[in-house]
């Protein structure tokens, strides 16, 4: 029995490093299911795991056994309904790269990364990327909506990978952690990398301006290491970022501004909706609250699309 860590999924296999950096493609013992947990794939990039060494001339092993999580990251599957799937485990941070333009990333499409991050306490930086294709007008609406982040506790930087603005700041951030890197196809993810580790030397594409979509380059999860004690996980492109695990009643908990305000409803249950003496929603025709956050929140109490 070796111990190893999964440092790319591909759906059936996993390529599994021991503790000699011998990389293992490993596969799941039989049927593998977590107590609990709906999943369209049991193990994760990041999952730390014990196996078996099937064929040392093929290289091939036998994962037995996963260890304990302290944490991961679960969106809603886009194939099977009322499934979740984990795009990362055991993280010291998440990274989401915005751009607010070709193609523009939604108000809403962060805040339900920041709510399902928030839900496992992992700290998370938004990082505003292609600020050298915006206009005057484009970069004054992107300090508005760093401020607007920045005013609820989340950290913002602002990077242009082709003009190698904020790169330092962006590999900084990275340091001696573990990050999971996420945001739609065509945000330049790779392109950042790239910047900051040639060596790598991650595949990128031109974003689609017919659509104005960028076009999937990671097809899977996959780890790689910066630097000793540096690792970060790419993953595929995200179009939706549904919602998975969460009850209605806990949504408001996880946005920061509105759990400050959790015991000042005249209703200990108070959903924020239509209930009289609500903070939240009085805060919010105040304007210390956002209306775009709220919008996001409402949107996630209706359960809808989740593309916006």
């Amino acid at each position: 029995m070796q111990k190893g860590l999964v440092i790319r999924s591909t759906g059936s296999w996993y390529d599994v490093r021991n503790s000699d950096g011998h990389i293992y493609q490993g596969r799941l013992k039989g049927k593998f299911k977590i107590k609990g947990l709906k999943v369209t794939n049991p193990i994760a990039v990041g999952d730390r795991v014990q196996f078996d060494v099937e064929d040392e001339a093929e290289n091939t092993a036998v994962i037995t056994d996963i260890e304990p999580r302290e944490n991961y990251i679960i969106r809603q599957s886009v194939h099977k309904t009322a499934h979740g799937h984990i795009l990362a485990a055991n993280i010291d941070q998440a990274v989401m790269l915005v751009t607010l333009a070709l193609p523009r990333t939604s108000l809403g499409f962060i805040d339900r990364f920041l709510v399902t991050a928030e839900a496992f306490r992992i700290p998370t930086t938004l990082v505003f990327n292609k600020t050298d294709i915006l206009s005057d007008e484009g970069l004054a609406y992107q300090q508005e909506i760093m401020a607007l982040y920045e005013n609820i506790g989340y950290h913002c930087v602002a990077t242009s990978a082709t003009e190698g603005q904020g790169v330092d700041a962006f590999r900084q951030l990275l340091d001696h952690k573990i990050t999971l890197l996420s945001g739609h196809s065509g945000v330049g993810k790779s392109s950042l990398v790239n910047a900051i580790a040639p060596t790598l030397n991650l595949r990128t594409n031109e974003v689609s301006t017919f659509a104005n979509k960028g076009v999937h380059t990671t097809t899977f999860a996959e780890m790689f290491e910066l630097a000793p004690d540096t690792y970060i996980i790419d993953t595929p492109g995200i179009k939706e970022l549904g919602l998975a695990d969460m009850e209605k009643e806990e949504i408001s908990h996880y946005f920061p501004e509105m759990r400050d305000r959790l015991n000042q409803c005249r209703f200990h249950n108070c959903l924020h909706l239509n209930e009289p003496g609500c903070a939240v929603k009085d805060a919010v025709g105040e304007g210390e609250i956002a209306e775009s956050r709220y919008m996001s929140y409402l949107s996630m109490m209706e359960g809808e699309d989740n593309r916006r």
